[in-house]
């Protein structure tokens, strides 16, 4: 079963699925429902649907943090039959339109650790966003103001981030993670602590903060998080400009060796042009 939303502050919803920690979030208007991301199948999908229909009837609009397949592969399910819209970043939709490309690469992130998992997201139909975001764009929810912006490339070159003002809340997708460290595969490790510096700048001390994965907190592990990214950011440049190994980076990295890892390859590949 994929979960039930729990209500985190005033008609924000977040449900969590226990295959892969992921949020979705729901917030509720006045007569319409904003649903934020989607899960990684249409089995998943229908029982988000579910959970979702018992909080609300409203019609939703739906937004995708960014194009990884956990936040976007139940897209079709959600959105398609009636039509709705989907909103993402640009260059997230831009990489859903390309699903052979996208199904492939999940499948095989999936195959050893989830089989069963794996066999699914290759068998998924994908729909691609209809409205796409450059910098910011205003929704309005059933009467209720709700910001999407992009700031800046971290996690990828895509996530948007989505801030509720009225419910003190803002979703921040995989640019803050609670439940495991970060994600640096397709990351900008050495821009990502300014992506998180911006998001910062639409919170107040008592603002929720949903992440993409894990329990939602508090605008103080936020800049915890902020500051391990801004060390992890000096300690890719410092290793880069002594020609030293990414291994380096890696033994000091505060997210541990195995992010760290990676954290450094792509943080490597940014200062040589090539990420």
């Amino acid at each position: 079963m994929t979960g039930r939303f729990v209500e985190v502050a005033d008609r924000v919803h977040v449900l969590r699925d226990p295959l892969l920690h992921v949020n979705v979030t729901l917030v509720v208007g006045a007569d319409a429902a904003l649903l934020v991301d989607t899960l990684s199948t249409a089995g998943q999908a229908r029982e988000l649907a579910e959970a979702a229909r018992r909080v609300t009837p409203h019609p939703w609009v739906v937004v995708n943090t960014h194009h990884h397949f956990d936040h976007c592969f139940g897209n079709a399910t959600l959105a398609a039959d009636p039509p709705r819209p989907v909103y993402a970043h640009e260059l997230a939709a831009a990489a859903l339109r390309d699903p052979d490309r996208l199904r492939r690469a999940a499948y095989e992130e999936m195959r050893d650790e989830q089989p069963g998992l794996a066999a699914e997201l290759a068998d998924t139909v994908l729909l691609a966003p209809t409205h796409t975001v450059h910098t910011e764009t205003v929704l309005d929810v059933g009467g209720r103001r709700v910001l999407l912006r992009h700031p800046g490339h971290g996690h990828t070159d895509a996530d948007l981030v989505v801030h509720v003002p009225d419910a003190e809340l803002l979703v921040a997708g995989d640019l803050v993670e609670q439940s495991g460290p970060p994600a640096f595969e397709e990351s900008y490790p050495l821009q990502w602590p300014d992506a998180v510096a911006d998001l910062l700048r639409l919170t107040t001390p008592t603002t929720v903060v949903v992440p993409g994965h894990g329990e939602p907190v508090d605008v103080g592990f936020v800049r915890a998080q902020h500051a391990q990214f801004v060390e992890q950011a000096w300690l890719i440049r410092a290793a880069h400009t002594a020609a030293a190994p990414p291994e380096r980076v890696a033994a000091e990295s505060p997210f541990g060796a195995r992010a760290g890892l990676v954290a450094a390859r792509r943080g490597f590949a940014e200062l040589d042009g090539t990420a």
